[in-house]
């Protein structure tokens, strides 16, 4: 008698089942539960860290301390362990998914492989990041508009254009930055390398890596920043980052070059792009059909963890300088940010296929 049936007899013997039931988390008790988070990348990487780091540390303070176990699924660029978190994730709280810009970009771009929908979700906490734009001195860049007007167009070092580097291009594009780009880099890393080299003239790099990698070339005058790209503050407007705040945001930026506000399909597009690859870069989703109570008692769970200086001062290098958002408003401004216009991704489409070459099927 196979193993399988042994345990159905026996459970049938004891009037249960051969599968677990459902867990009723409708009350908000998560008791004898597990929190199971899909990390859709691989071990190791900054979002992996960031998601076992979070996962652990709240999982005892949500009501009836369930466990945390992380789950790794790589591939397809984050696509394929969000599709199973999609087709298979139980929606009564005790699984969540981890988003970040791999995953959420291929969704802004309607990719077809995709069949996850972060706008059919719920957030439970969100975290996120910074980064801002420099420029090698021996391009002849010192300020902003050192970037349009020449005579020949700078080099920016790339990875993928329809990665985070998606939202740098967009804001070249707001700014009318005259450039071309080179993709295939393997990280920020050796982009920082290749501008150092003089291969490449234009680089960004997120808040956690610039006093690192753009540091030392600032104090020797080898580089020089340029703009940040600034964060959607609660109104939705894009304002200074409190970790770039001597650096003009690309709206300011391009108020320098043009004496106006920034408008049109492209500033649209890049707000959109900053608030989900930026502000609220990282995040722990449910599924959008889970109870109320359930995902409450994960939301307030997370909001007393930010408000725990005791975490804030431990998770300082993981938060990367940014707060950990689990606010009763919360839903509401991600929901907000995560909701992209058809025109957005027209505009986006558009600029990928004309200027880039990249065609998305």
């Amino acid at each position: 008698m196979g193993s399988f049936t042994v345990l159905a007899v026996a459970a049938a013997f004891l009037g249960g089942s051969p599968f677990s039931a459902a867990a009723d988390t409708t009350d908000g008790d998560f008791s004898g539960e597990t929190l199971e988070v899909m990390i859709p990348l691989a071990e190791g990487g900054g979002t992996d860290t960031w998601a076992r780091f979070i996962g652990q540390e709240l999982a005892p303070r949500v009501t009836g301390g369930p466990g945390f176990s992380p789950v790794n699924e790589p591939g397809g660029e984050g696509i394929t362990g969000s599709n199973q978190f999609a087709r298979t994730a139980p929606d009564n709280g005790t699984h969540l998914l981890v988003s970040t810009a791999t995953n959420v970009v291929p969704w802004v771009l309607g990719r077809g492989e995709v069949n996850y929908d972060f706008a059919e979700m719920t957030p439970v906490v969100v975290n996120g990041t910074g980064g801002a734009i420099y420029a090698r001195t021996a391009a002849d860049v010192e300020t902003v508009e050192d970037l349009v007007h020449r005579d020949e167009p700078l080099t920016f070092g790339g990875i993928s254009a329809t990665g985070l580097d998606l939202t740098t291009l967009v804001a070249f594009d707001v700014l009318g930055v005259q450039q071309r780009s080179i993709f295939g880099f393997e990280g920020r890393g050796p982009v920082n390398l290749a501008l150092q080299r003089g291969e490449v003239d234009l680089d960004y790099q997120t808040t956690s890596a610039w006093e690192a990698a753009v540091g030392p070339l600032l104090r020797d005058e080898t580089a020089v920043p340029l703009v940040s790209f600034g964060q959607l503050d609660e109104n939705g407007e894009v304002v200074r980052d409190e970790n770039f705040p001597d650096l003009p945001t690309v709206g300011e930026a391009y108020e320098i070059l043009y004496g106006e506000p920034p408008s049109g399909p492209a500033w649209e597009a890049y707000t959109s792009l900053l608030g989900i690859t930026y502000t609220y870069q990282k995040g722990l989703w449910v599924p959008g059909e889970t109870p109320e109570g359930a995902a409450e008692s994960l939301r307030h769970a997370a909001e007393d963890l930010s408000h725990d200086e005791d975490f804030t001062a431990r998770a300082a290098e993981a938060l990367g300088g940014y707060p950990l958002e689990a606010d009763s408003d919360v839903r509401e401004r991600v929901a907000e940010a995560y909701s992209i216009d058809p025109s957005v991704r027209g505009y986006i489409t558009s600029l990928l296929g004309d200027s880039y070459d990249v065609s998305l099927g």
